[in-house]
């Protein structure tokens, strides 16, 4: 591998990496408020667990719909304009939830802050993965499940101070208003931040908008660097335009099993389980809301440390390592947590447990799965080979969602197992995703985007 020149314009992509990761932050932020909301929804609306369910999941198809036309939509009209579009819906989502009179408009505002989740998803990462040098690329694209994991812990200090302790009334009738309505000034500030970024150099050379994307490249990291970069453009031969059917070609479908495993592998070891319901988790545990909604900001916490963690190894380490200890750690606390719900063990081990999951997820397979997939795709589909994967990501995360609560209540399992079959399931999922990084994915550690290109032709 050759030695690649050093960018000069750090302070620009430091920048536009901050305002793409906006993006991020507003997806954890659309999709952790549901945890301090779903409670006092559930009564203002009197809804039954299966509804519960619904209602916390339904942000889900809406990202399952971003995602279906997030990258077909970028691919044509370029990243940049397909993110203000999500800017837009995540500050119509949070109003609209805000005002909502009926569960239905609830769930169809919820729905239109799903598809703006959809689209930054999967576009955030790979516009960041598309202006970032090689060496910086991992820690970047980290940066994004960084903005993530904020935007989670953000909005869990935002539910807690909103929730009067005291007042449950006014939580029911209004406090979970202020919650969702919270989510429209990231939002405007995320849309109005993102007319002060370029279109992505690599979609303007894969247009035919060379010279716009030399200028970029300049704007980037100067003269050198663009020569450097703009060999390996042409190198790719990013200029022919991709297609869906591309896809299932012999040479690509191994790169697409790739990302398509790690995408619904990422989202069945149950992370968002605790993310969207970890104060019901703890309440069933015999906490009070206000104490329920402090431990998720503990959850939360842990969450931002280890993301920290992984950002500054994933261009150390690689991303090999990282995916394969973090994986195994999340399986031997899960199945821990399901024994200690089994034989009905104390509260603080549940939560120690939590916490130690929460860290090895926040330390490998929470970020470093975003930059696998956002860079093992060659650029002519990246956009539609992303969007495959974020939509069975997305799909994986709704079962998930969807289905912990009706699990968790009922009387069967809990007659037999005390709330630990579900973390049984995850925990098994977790040993799956182990053995899969260690015997297939490749490390793509310092490799160019079109270096790990030239991997799967090989």
């Amino acid at each position: 591998m050759t030695m690649r020149p050093k960018p000069s314009g750090s302070f620009n992509i430091i920048f536009i990496t901050i305002v793409a990761a906006l993006g991020g932050l507003l997806f954890g932020y659309d999709t952790a408020v549901i945890s301090g909301t779903i409670g006092f929804v559930r009564i203002k609306f009197d809804l039954d667990a299966s509804m519960m369910g619904w209602v916390a999941s339904s942000a889900l198809v809406g990202c399952i719909i971003g995602c279906l036309f997030a990258g077909m939509l970028s691919d044509r009209y370029g990243r940049k304009k397909i993110l203000i579009l999500s800017a837009g819906l995540f500050a119509i989502s949070a109003i609209g939830s805000a005002v909502s009179g009926h569960i239905t408009e609830l769930v169809l505002f919820r729905i239109a802050g799903g598809i703006g989740v959809g689209i930054a998803s999967m576009l955030s990462p790979l516009y960041i993965t598309e202006i970032s040098p090689a060496r910086l690329r991992g820690r970047l694209v980290s940066y994004n499940q960084f903005a993530i994991v904020s935007g989670i812990l953000i909005v869990y200090f935002v539910n807690y101070f909103i929730a009067d302790p005291v007042n449950n009334t006014w939580n029911i009738l209004s406090g979970w208003r202020w919650m969702f309505g919270s989510e429209a000034i990231p939002a405007v500030l995320f849309l109005i931040l993102l007319f002060f970024v370029p279109e992505s150099p690599r979609w303007l050379a894969k247009n035919n908008r060379m010279g716009k994307s030399i200028n970029v490249l300049e704007r980037l990291g100067g003269s050198v660097y663009t020569d450097e970069e703009i060999k390996e453009i042409q190198h790719a031969e990013i200029v022919e335009n991709g297609s869906f059917l591309q896809l299932f070609t012999k040479k690509i479908r191994f790169v697409l099993m790739i990302g398509i495993v790690l995408a619904i592998l990422q989202q069945v070891t149950g992370i968002n389980v605790f993310l969207y319901y970890a104060p019901e988790i703890f309440k069933k545990l015999g906490t009070g809301t206000s104490t329920a909604l402090l431990q998720t900001i503990v959850v939360g916490s842990v969450n931002l440390t280890f993301t920290v963690v992984a950002i500054l190894s994933v261009d150390r380490f690689g991303r090999k390592p990282l995916m394969i200890i973090g994986s195994l750690g999340m399986g031997v606390c899960l199945i821990t947590m399901g024994l200690i719900a089994y034989f009905r063990q104390t509260e603080i081990w549940v939560l120690t447990f939590i916490l130690g999951y929460i860290a090895c997820f926040a330390l490998s397979v929470g970020p470093v799965t975003w930059v696998i997939i956002s860079e093992i795709f060659p650029t002519r589909i990246r956009g539609r080979a992303m969007s495959v994967s974020t939509v069975l990501l997305w799909t994986a995360n709704w079962v998930v969602s969807l289905t912990f609560p009706i699990l968790n209540e009922n009387p069967w399992l809990t007659d037999r197992f005390h709330h630990g079959f579900s973390f049984w399931i995850y925990g098994f999922m977790c040993f799956i995703l182990f053995i899969f990084m260690w015997k297939v994915v490749p490390e793509t550690k310092g490799k160019s985007l079109e270096e790990i290109e030239r991997l799967w032709s090989a």
